[in-house]
């Protein structure tokens, strides 16, 4: 992507009617633009990271009243001179500045353009700029820890210092090649290994923790399961407080996945309510029960209803099935409790509701809370890009057949080659190598205003 040094514009709240709208300007001539249609003040002159109450007029025609923040460079979010206009919420009005400032000579900012010229400008790296696309589109506090944490330099910092490390040694490396004849040895082999195992277990530890980072980004996929008229609906609309799922004596009623989002504990958690589990000759039905037993295999928790008032040995020989198809480890919740309590002796270990008298709900939510491992979150590195796991596990790979290259007495150009895949698979997570398709798929997903 190719970073001009124009003047771009654009809407940078939501575009529709409101009470208050944003329009930024960022580039060489932003507070020019602005100014030429501003009454009241001179924004040339004025000091950077202040607020200007006046008129924005065309051809002696007021068009709106706004507030105007000047941000002076380097001391912005792109790096550039940033005007930021709040005018009332009207579209008219919206197009109306934007049209206007364009004819004065801004362009309209392309997807992401303002963040990407943060990132050309050093504002942020690669990974904290994906983060500001991250933390827009948050929608639990977990997700929005999880960006924040990674926008204000997260695991990015460390990787640098790593990097620069790897980077030294690496120079040694380099300079015993020029020095080939006279056999001679720049780098500390033994310091040198240190730092490999060091690099490989922090890596490995990023690379572990996107199992939770990702599910704490998307929520965390949570399949019902069960045999029919267990509960499952039932216990899907307690959770939510509304009938999203029809609930009836008729066995067989849910066919197919029902998918809804809850947040629990500041958790996103995707509930799946699947079809009952059990032996059928109706196709339809047939087609719901494998898919009830692929999401199932698939989600990160899985919830098995019991039914109380039913036969126990049944419905235990149908976890055991899923056991055997690779389920893992369950959730067992026992429904319709008030209908028998006695069975508490025979299943210690599960949690008791009866969903339909939202009994035992508050506990089941808590247990749920508890199974997403959070403890750490906030003050531990997660990483949720598929993207950055990708580079990690890359480099991993590299760093181990450098440590295997050093244990082995490899030659140096070997050594070299394969710590520099490892420098450029880490310089790919912060931006520091980057080529312009990556950029631009990047930056595309953004929104325009940012």
């Amino acid at each position: 992507m190719f970073i001009n040094n124009d003047t771009i514009c654009a809407l940078a709240t939501s575009f529709g009617q409101g009470a208050i709208s944003v329009i930024r300007l960022s580039g060489p001539q932003a507070i020019p633009i602005c100014n030429a249609f501003f009454i009241n003040k001179d924004l040339t002159k004025v000091d950077s990271h202040t607020l200007h109450f006046g008129t924005i007029r065309k051809d002696h025609k007021i068009l709106d009243e706004v507030v105007v923040s000047v941000f002076r460079n380097p001391h912005s979010y792109t790096c550039e001179d940033v005007i930021e206009v709040s005018c009332h919420g009207s579209v008219y009005i919206q197009n109306q500045l934007m049209q206007l400032f364009i004819g004065a000579g801004a362009r309209m900012a392309k997807a992401g353009e303002f963040t990407l010229r943060a990132f050309a400008n050093g504002k942020m790296d690669l990974s904290q700029a994906e983060a500001v696309a991250d933390l827009i589109a948050s929608e639990s506090e977990s997700a929005h820890q999880v960006a924040m944490y990674q926008m204000r330099g997260g695991f990015s910092n460390e990787l640098k210092e790593l990097r620069q490390e790897l980077i030294n040694f690496a120079a040694l490396i380099e300079l015993e090649l020029d020095f080939g004849e006279e056999d001679v040895e720049f780098a500390d082999r033994e310091r040198f290994n240190l730092l490999l195992e060091k690099i490989k277990k922090i890596i490995q530890n990023l690379i572990d923790s996107f199992a939770i980072g990702n599910v704490l980004k998307n929520g965390v996929p949570v399949a019902i399961v069960g045999q029919p008229n267990v509960g499952k609906s039932t216990l899907l609309n307690a959770l939510l407080k509304e009938d999203r799922a029809i609930v009836s004596e008729i066995a067989g009623t849910t066919r197919d996945t029902i998918e809804d989002v809850i947040i629990l504990g500041g958790i996103q958690f995707r509930f799946i309510d699947t079809a009952g589990l059990r032996e059928t000759q109706d196709s339809i039905e047939k087609i719901g029960i494998e898919k009830a037993v692929e999401k199932a295999l698939s989600a990160q928790i899985i919830v098995f209803i019991i039914d109380a008032s039913q036969n126990l040995k049944e419905q235990l020989n149908e976890l055991e099935t899923l056991n055997e198809k690779g389920l893992k480890e369950p959730l067992v919740v026992v429904n319709k409790i008030d209908l028998n309590s006695d069975i508490k002796e025979k299943l210690p270990n599960a949690i008791y509701i009866s969903a339909k008298h939202n009994e035992g709900i508050e506990a089941f939510s808590q247990q749920m809370i508890d199974l997403v491992n959070t403890s750490s979150l906030g003050n531990s590195t997660l990483i949720s890009s598929s993207r950055h796991l990708e580079s990690l596990t890359l480099a991993l790979e590299n760093i181990i057949k450098t440590i295997n290259g050093l244990n082995d007495g490899t030659s140096g150009d070997f050594l070299a080659m394969d710590i520099r895949q490892a420098l450029q698979h880490i310089g790919e997570i912060t931006g520091e190598i980057s080529s312009d398709d990556l950029l631009e798929n990047i930056f595309s997903n953004f929104c325009i205003g940012k």
